[in-house]
């Protein structure tokens, strides 16, 4: 069993988001999404299934053409396809990538 202070993980810059997987296993792995305010992801291509928690603050998120507004407490669960991910205020977020 391994804990996590989720709150507490430092997060790096998209440039360098390898550092930003804290957990990997042979199925899946996690790894926290920061975004200050008017930030946002380049749009990319899953190719796996992906579920987005929101720790704290907000997202504009696009899966697919499919848009939606993610709040605190949202869990998003996703299949492969184009994303987009943008934040107006920040926002803080656990993404957990299936292998």
């Amino acid at each position: 069993m391994k804990i996590f202070p989720l709150n507490d993980i430092s997060v790096y810059p998209y440039e360098e988001r390898a550092k930003n997987v804290f957990f990997e296993a042979e199925k899946f792995k996690t790894r926290m999404i920061q975004l200050e305010p008017g930030g946002k992801l380049p749009d990319c291509q899953m190719k796996s299934h992906v579920i987005f928690y929101v720790i704290s603050g907000e997202a504009n998120v696009e899966v697919n053409g499919e848009k939606a507004v993610l709040k605190q407490g949202d869990c998003l669960i996703s299949e492969p396809g184009d994303f987009s991910l943008k934040s107006e205020n920040g926002v803080r977020i656990l993404g957990i990538q299936i292998k």
